[in-house]
Order: C-alpha cells, then sequence, then structure tokens
C-alpha cells in the first residue's frame, strides 16, 4: 500500500497498487476522449508495459475500455458511460436542476451550466444549449480550470482566501491574455464576488467568451453553481446585470429546492 494526497493536498488514504492503476487508466483515457497507445499509457502512468496490458485487457473484457480496429489504441468503454450516467442519476444536485436549467435558458437564450468543484477544477454536471446559432463548445463532464471560469469562482469565492490559496495550484495557469493568475488580484476579485453574489468570467477560459455565475453552496469536498455563458457580443456590460439577475433567481430556486431535501 501507499500513502498518497488528494488534488488538494490535504486527504491522505492508503493506496492499493492494483486498484490504483486501474483508476489510473480511466482517468487517463477520460482526459479529453483519449485513445492512446500501450506505450503511452504505460510512458505517463511510469509502469511496465507487460503489467498494464493485462490490466486493459480485463478492462476490456469488462466494458470499462475499448480498443480500435488495429488493436493498438485504447479508450473509454461503454461502461463508462453507464457508470457516469448512474452517478447523475443519483445526485440530488443534478436531478433538481433540469426545470430550473430550463427555465434559465428558456428567459437569457443563452447556454446555462450547473458544475461543481474539484479540486482545482470544475465539471460540468449538466448544460441547456443557447437558442443561437453561435454558441459556446461545452459538455457535461467537461472539466476546466476553477479560477479561469465563473462556475469555478463563484465556489471559491465563499471560502476563506487561507482555504482557497490551499486549494488551487499556483502559480495559476493563464488559459487566455485575460486570464487572471495574480494571487492578489484574483483573490481581489473572490471578494468582489462574495460580496455582489456573483463571479464573473471575463474571456478568461476562451476568448471573446463571457459566463456568469452563482453559488449554491460549498462543502468539504467542493460546491455547486449555476452560470449563464454568451459570446461577448451578446453579453456585452450593457446586459451583466441583467444576466447575473436572473442566474441569481435561477439559483435561488435550486437552493431552496435542495434545502428542502437537507442538501445545502
Amino acid at each position: 500500500m501507499e500513502s498518497v494526497t488528494d488534488a488538494a493536498g490535504v486527504r491522505k488514504v492508503e493506496e492499493v497498487k492494483s486498484a490504483a492503476r486501474v483508476l489510473e487508466v480511466l482517468e487517463l483515457l477520460g482526459r479529453d476522449g483519449a485513445r492512446l497507445s500501450l506505450a503511452e499509457m504505460a510512458s505517463a502512468m511510469a509502469v511496465p508495459k507487460s503489467s498494464l496490458h493485462a490490466i486493459l485487457r480485463t478492462m476490456q473484457a469488462r466494458r470499462w475500455v475499448d480498443v480500435d480496429p488495429s488493436g493498438t489504441r485504447y479508450s473509454l468503454g461503454l461502461k463508462a458511460l453507464l457508470t457516469g450516467t448512474a452517478y447523475l442519476a443519483g445526485d440530488d444536485v443534478a436531478s433538481l436542476a433540469g426545470p430550473v436549467l430550463d427555465a434559465l435558458a428558456e428567459e437569457t437564450g443563452e447556454a446555462v451550466h450547473l458544475g461543481r468543484l474539484d479540486g482545482t477544477h470544475v465539471v460540468h454536471l449538466a448544460k441547456r444549449e443557447s437558442r443561437h446559432a453561435l454558441r459556446t463548445y461545452s459538455a457535461v463532464g467537461y472539466r476546466l480550470p476553477a479560477h479561469a471560469t465563473a462556475l469555478g469562482k463563484a465556489v471559491l469565492s465563499q471560502l476563506d482566501p487561507a482555504e482557497v490559496q490551499r486549494r488551487l495550484t499556483w502559480p495559476l495557469e493563464k488559459l487566455t491574455p485575460d486570464t487572471v493568475v495574480d494571487p492578489d488580484a484574483f483573490l481581489a476579485e473572490l471578494a468582489e464576488a462574495r460580496l455582489r453574489g456573483w463571479a464573473m468570467d471575463d474571456g478568461e477560459n476562451a476568448v471573446d467568451i463571457r459566463s456568469v455565475a452563482v453559488p449554491l453552496g460549498v462543502s468539504s469536498d467542493g460546491g455547486d453553481a449555476v452560470s449563464c455563458s454568451a459570446p461577448r457580443s451578446r453579453m456585452g456590460d450593457d446586459r451583466i446585470e441583467e444576466v447575473a439577475q436572473a442566474v441569481t433567481e435561477a439559483a435561488h430556486s435550486l437552493s431552496m429546492l435542495l434545502k428542502r431535501l437537507g442538501q445545502h
């Protein structure tokens, strides 16, 4: 067994090596829909190809991993999709969010998301598309750096500055020319978001895309938020307050539903 820490750097657990390697395979193949060769995976995981090949054969037999017709490149299998779908079906926040997200998308006409903080990233649990032809790309399961997204900043704004500094990986990654990476400026932005009740991503994750997000709550493991995103051409300074109000009302409605279930 090996002692490790989680993404936040605090929770220490004892790992079973064989189980850890299976999970590493799933995590590696789960990054952006990767298709990787045995050699590429062995190099990334720093394990012998012979050991990894045996693991992959077992995972393929149980449909957790697929292999292409050439038999050389691996990807996630159907069982991974079924398990991910079951996670969403069993999650109270994702289950209750549907009608709220539908209404918000109808009101704004823009893409809306439910996101959850996961270590240093935020993961999309649900999405509603924009009605416009020009729209932002994202999908359920999409994982983005929390510091460069409105969803991530909305949840982080509810934490003490010391907790934020502990949770994130410094120096922050600069995804676009507008990504805020200076520690003082970033913490000041979170303080402003906390005061007004909503956070903003102004082209910090994708150039010319703006997002507004409102937190639902935080926990020891993470937290959830609701957002609305659109190209800057449709979300100018004159519309930000309007969108923020709509997202705030949607987040409040969902929070009330969750409180009745004792989830937040």
